[in-house]
């Protein structure tokens, strides 16, 4: 006689035998490397181009080309980054553009003026020569894929854009803000649009984002009160500006007179 209890049970765990396999076999598992294989391949004149590749590539190319190499403005001069100690005419032309680009952006997304822009002279990438100036030449200048920030510092922290720039002797862009040193580099004398500093004043600063979070050692923009994101890449704005001038302009006003 065929013991139909027994059978039932053996049934019934063979059941939960498979489910319970179904669900550790259905677990996530971890695999790892145990082994990486693979050897370096130097990129030289012996490997050749691959037609194929390059004809399904051409028209892309030429038409990328085409965009990038559209005359936008013109240079009277050549704009270089290593001319000049305390300023260079790059540096006050990339200073101003973003001054006044993002001072107009500002006033109708927040109602407020910008006072100040302070860039880095390691930014800028590039010349831009005497001649004609393209699209091309907004990425050249700036390749990095930074943005444009309105930071809101206490007159304190503009003190401090004085001293950083006392100490560390390099011709950052920046305009609106004029300060006086003597030979020995000492900071005299500090205003901004020709107003002496209020400690308790806000001033509204226009920067990257790599700056604004203390990039290049400005460390006083981690002292904002407020932080604006315009979502503006600074090169999109060169390029802007460019289409929208016949001329660029050279100015070579002093924003730091050692007296």
């Amino acid at each position: 006689m065929i013991n139909s209890k027994k059978n039932s049970t053996a049934k019934y765990m063979f059941v939960l035998f498979l489910m319970l396999s179904g669900i550790i076999s259905c677990g996530p598992k971890t695999f790892y490397n145990s082994e990486i294989d693979g050897k370096k391949i130097p990129v030289s004149s012996q490997y050749t181009t691959n037609k194929e590749i390059e004809d399904f590539v051409a028209p892309y190319r030429e038409h990328i080309d085409k965009d990038l190499d559209s005359t936008l403005a013109w240079a009277p001069v050549t704009f270089d980054k290593r001319k000049g100690k305390w300023q260079t005419n790059i540096g006050n032309l990339m200073a101003d553009v973003t001054f006044e680009k993002a001072d107009k952006l500002f006033y109708l997304r927040e109602n407020k003026h910008v006072d100040i822009c302070l860039l880095n002279h390691g930014g800028i990438r590039a010349t831009i020569p005497q001649g004609k100036v393209t699209a091309r030449t907004g990425y050249e200048i700036m390749p990095f894929e930074n943005s444009l920030i309105i930071m809101a510092l206490k007159g304190e922290q503009v003190n401090d854009i004085a001293t950083y720039m006392a100490i560390g002797k390099k011709p950052h862009p920046l305009t609106g803000m004029e300060i006086v040193m003597d030979k020995n580099n000492t900071v005299k004398k500090v205003t901004v649009h020709g107003e002496p500093v209020d400690n308790n004043k806000t001033y509204y600063v226009a920067t990257s984002d790599y700056l604004s979070n203390g990039g290049d050692n400005m460390t006083f923009f981690k002292k904002a009160t407020a932080e604006y994101d315009m979502d503006y890449k600074l090169r999109n704005l060169y390029i802007d500006y460019f289409k929208e001038t016949d001329t660029l302009p050279v100015n070579n006003t002093e924003r730091i007179i050692i007296e």
